[in-house]
């Protein structure tokens, strides 16, 4: 007969598998649904952080924005019903993203489910469709065994979120079960016959184009990118959202195909004859809405480089397609020998000079001018400091001006959610406290997860928040306009004092009205010794860095003539 003092509860087990798996911080909203787990953590508090957030949904966005800066699984934890109802938006998020994120569920006891029980809810159903994996551990000795398959399945192929249901009384069950060992990466490797065939496309090319973009990145496979671009001498964009995967002030870089892509650019996949796109989806931001390259078949020749097999001739059918990540793929393409580096001198020096040409903008209406704010912070943050942002047309002014030289210094959600700066900015400081950490948010986008300031207040993450207040939400009254010209309706916000609501919080509070005063208030941020947050009120009239309000609306007026 086995003793007791073998026997673990399952909330004991699943904190050990988390530790097993090298867990070193978790984000949670709690809930009585867990609360074994909540126990287990106690007596873990030297190995696992527990961070408590003010919202499920900003819980779940730290824990992506510390999937996409460690390589690790972001862990959640959330109650059932409305604490999972929160938190899928990041799991969406994660998804989109293609971030390692585990969210874990309390669930309702096993006797009472199908009955509607008090906040149930079957998040197979629910999560389908927006997770890797949904499962439900009814069995706390099988928790060992589906922790690690969960753990398996977020960090490999095309990483992703896996959310983990766990009955209440499951928790609380008594097993002897003996533990699995860390979850392992496993990485697809290219077949010799597909790196010679991009060979052969290399040699035929006259202008070749690298995207890079998606999940599973390391800064290992960081440098060999930048050692591929320069061997073979070709430009490299990134895709949305993903600039921060080759240095921005490198002469062979040609921009990033968002939001705020530059006309050279935009023009030059159109007339690219290969594209090479590593790690990218190629999904409907960084294709322009899927109108720079046709469908199903590109006129470019297109190799298309991806973890995941389902996403190879999902959209586009390429030319040759290599089932591998980043990393293995770099890895062996850099064993090859260039091709024909020096016929690519002047396609790749033009692409240059058109993503240079892309930071000029017009003086906008008003008395702060954003693109003199952005050039500022891009001449005078350390090369290493993370820029968080959400949703919004103030997000073109980072994109824009702002050149990322070093991996993993831009967290924005290419599902473009908003509310994801705040939450993200204090998961990045958390992590890298010796860092610096400027989240952007607009005056609608902050007001979504701006309590996590309270969090951020509660652990001291010295983050700076930058408000851009334009008392609208800018998106959507700018597609307003182009539409429906002149008919405003439901864009219009009424917005707290911004920074009061900081001091409120225990943070410093600025507030900017005129360019000229940018300077000094950051710095007064950087020297209070707490997080910080400015808020940066423009002219309505400035909605992007090109165009005014009242031009969009008049350019649309003479079309509609």
């Amino acid at each position: 007969m086995s003793n007791c003092e073998n026997y673990r509860s399952g909330g004991q087990v699943l904190v050990d598998a988390l530790r097993i798996n090298g867990v070193e911080r978790a984000f949670c909203v709690p809930g009585e649904s867990y609360l074994a787990v909540l126990d287990a953590l106690h007596d873990v508090q030297d190995q696992i952080d527990l961070v408590v957030c003010r919202q499920e949904g900003g819980a779940a966005y730290m824990a992506e924005a510390y999937g996409k800066l460690t390589g690790k699984p972001g862990i959640c934890m959330v109650t059932r019903g409305p604490g999972a109802t929160n938190a899928s938006v990041g799991v969406h998020t994660a998804y989109q993203d293609s971030t390692p994120m585990i969210l874990f569920i309390g669930q309702v006891a096993r006797d009472q489910i199908e009955r509607e029980a008090f906040q149930e809810v079957d998040y197979r159903r629910m999560f389908g469709q927006m997770a890797k994996w949904v499962v439900q551990i009814d069995d706390a000795a099988r928790i060992p065994e589906l922790v690690n398959q969960a753990f398996q399945r977020a960090i490999n192929g095309r990483p992703g979120p896996v959310v983990v249901a766990l009955p209440e009384d499951m928790l609380t069950d008594r097993v002897q079960v003996q533990d699995a060992r860390p979850a392992q990466r496993v990485e697809a490797a290219p077949a010799p016959q597909a790196l010679e065939a991009l060979q052969q496309l290399l040699a035929k090319a006259e202008r070749p184009l690298l995207i890079a973009g998606g999940g599973g990145w390391t800064a290992e496979a960081v440098a060999d990118l930048k050692t591929f671009v320069h061997t073979q001498n070709i430009p490299l964009a990134a895709s949305f959202r993903c600039q921060d995967l080759f240095d921005n002030t490198d002469s062979h870089y040609a921009g990033d195909l968002g939001l705020a892509a530059g006309p050279v650019l935009v023009e030059a996949v159109r007339q690219a004859d290969l594209l090479i796109v590593v790690g990218a989806r190629l999904g409907e931001m960084t294709t322009g809405g899927y109108a720079l390259v046709d469908i199903p078949v590109p006129k470019q020749a297109l190799v298309h480089v991806h973890a995941s097999a389902e996403e190879i001739g999902r959209v586009y059918q390429p030319t040759v397609g290599i089932n591998a990540g980043p990393g293995s793929f770099l890895r062996e393409v850099n064993r090859l020998p260039a091709v024909r580096p020096q016929a690519f001198d002047d396609w790749t020096r033009s692409l240059n000079s058109g993503y240079l040409g892309n930071f000029d903008t017009p003086r906008s209406p008003g008395e702060v001018q954003m693109s003199e704010v952005i050039a500022w912070l891009n001449a005078h943050l350390p090369a290493d400091s993370i820029l968080t942002c959400g949703a919004g047309n103030y997000t073109g002014w980072v994109h824009r001006g702002y050149q990322h030289r070093r991996f993993r210094t831009l967290l924005g959600p290419t599902n473009g959610s908003m509310g994801y700066g705040v939450p993200a900015a204090v998961a990045a400081k958390l992590t890298y406290p010796e860092r610096t950490v400027v989240a952007f948010a607009g005056d609608g986008c902050f007001l979504m997860n701006g309590q996590e300031l309270a969090t951020a207040a509660h652990y001291d993450a010295r983050l700076i928040t930058l408000v851009i207040n334009n008392g609208m939400y800018g998106t959507i009254r700018m597609h307003q306009e182009r539409n429906y010209p002149g008919r405003v309706s439901g864009t219009e916000l009424h917005n707290p004092d911004f920074a009061a609501l900081a001091r409120a919080y225990g943070l410093h509070g600025e507030t900017v009205t005129r360019t000229e005063d940018f300077v000094a208030s950051f710095e007064r941020c950087q020297a209070s010794g707490k997080p910080a947050l400015i808020e940066i009120q423009v002219d309505p009239e400035a909605l992007t860095p090109r165009m005014t309000l009242s031009q969009i609306r008049d350019k649309a007026l003479q079309a509609q003539r």
